[in-house]
């Protein structure tokens, strides 16, 4: 089916790795004994809408939760299921990746619900992996694997974040300094968006391998393990990267700062050389009688000679006070 229908795909997985995938009669047809169900649905569309709400036989909660429009990272147990909320990084052409896209999710033993509203292709590589028989056996490797492949995604663009920050930190000291602040600015609001998320899937992933949910095997709990590891780090770098971008905001300020006190002071050095010889030529340049020398013909010679002489000596004053 295209992408853009409200059945993004379905699949019964076949517990080694592979499945088969459904069309809506078949999903209709579903009883828990032919395999593990995975159904995933733009929730946008009204026929995704009316399906969960009438023929699905879930709670009003948990289908009200896979219909909401916005949703932060979390997890919450009802009965022996999960209903879970995940982000995974913007990666769809011309859109920035720190725009998270949500996944929601509602695991049962025999069967999973995921809704989405723009495209993930972590959730793509997985339904590669499914019809190439690689993909997930039970629903707790389903949650392992979805976490997995968003955590992949992830580190991705945080291995950028941070490959931007060394190299504006190398530009400080040779490029245009003026040309950066918006990068460094850039940089920042990126790693704050990426983090705002990023944070409370970690909670969310720690409080997923703790719940006692009975088909949640002691394997899957290790490998939800590493990878709230992984998240973690991946923080922490955003973290590193963001102080990173501060230092060197503060170093291209102090740059700036460094060069306009130059300019300023070079400026100053030549301002007073030319204080006082500014004052001598307009007290001589007056149209009034009595201006000495006015009738001697060297009298303009001998002028410069004492200008130049003056400036001598202020330069001579100047660096006597260090000032030069």
């Amino acid at each position: 089916m295209a992408d853009n229908d409200w059945l993004i795909a379905a699949y019964v997985l076949d517990g080694k790795g592979g499945g088969q995938r459904l069309g809506w009669q078949e999903i209709q047809q579903w009883t828990e004994s032919a395999g593990l169900l995975w159904v995933h649905l733009n929730f946008e569309a009204p026929e995704a809408q009316r399906w969960i709400k009438e023929e699905s036989q879930l709670e009003d909660v948990v289908g009200d939760a896979l219909l909401a429009e916005e949703s932060r990272p979390r997890v919450t147990a009802f009965d022996d299921g999960l209903l879970i909320a995940l982000r995974g990084v913007n990666l769809n052409p011309g859109a920035d990746p720190e725009d998270m896209v949500s996944l929601r999710i509602w695991a049962e033993k025999n069967r999973i619900i995921t809704t989405r509203r723009r495209k993930l292709l972590s959730v793509a590589d997985l339904c590669s992996a499914i019809e190439n028989g690689k993909g997930p056996e039970t629903s707790g490797e389903f949650l392992e694997e979805v976490a997995d492949r968003l955590m992949v995604r992830m580190g991705g663009v945080v291995d950028e974040l941070e490959d931007k920050v060394a190299e504006l930190e190398e530009a400080v000291l040779t490029a245009e300094s003026h040309e950066l602040r918006p990068m460094l600015a850039s940089i920042r609001r990126d790693a704050i968006n990426l983090r705002r998320y990023m944070a409370p899937q970690r909670e969310a992933i720690a409080r997923l391998q703790s719940e006692k949910i009975s088909w949640l095997a002691e394997e899957d709990r290790i490998r939800l393990r590493e990878t709230y590891d992984r998240l973690t780090r991946y923080i922490e770098d955003l973290d590193a990267a963001r102080e990173r971008a501060a230092v060197t905001h503060e170093e291209l300020v102090s740059r700036l700062s460094e060069q306009m006190n130059n300019r300023m002071y070079v400026l100053s050095i030549v301002a007073a050389i030319f204080l006082p010889l500014g004052f001598l030529t307009g007290l001589l340049g007056i149209n009034v009688g009595g201006i000495p020398g006015s009738a001697y013909k060297g009298a303009f010679a001998v002028f410069c000679l004492l200008l130049m002489g003056l400036v001598i000596v202020e330069i001579v004053i100047f660096k006597k006070k260090k000032w030069m």
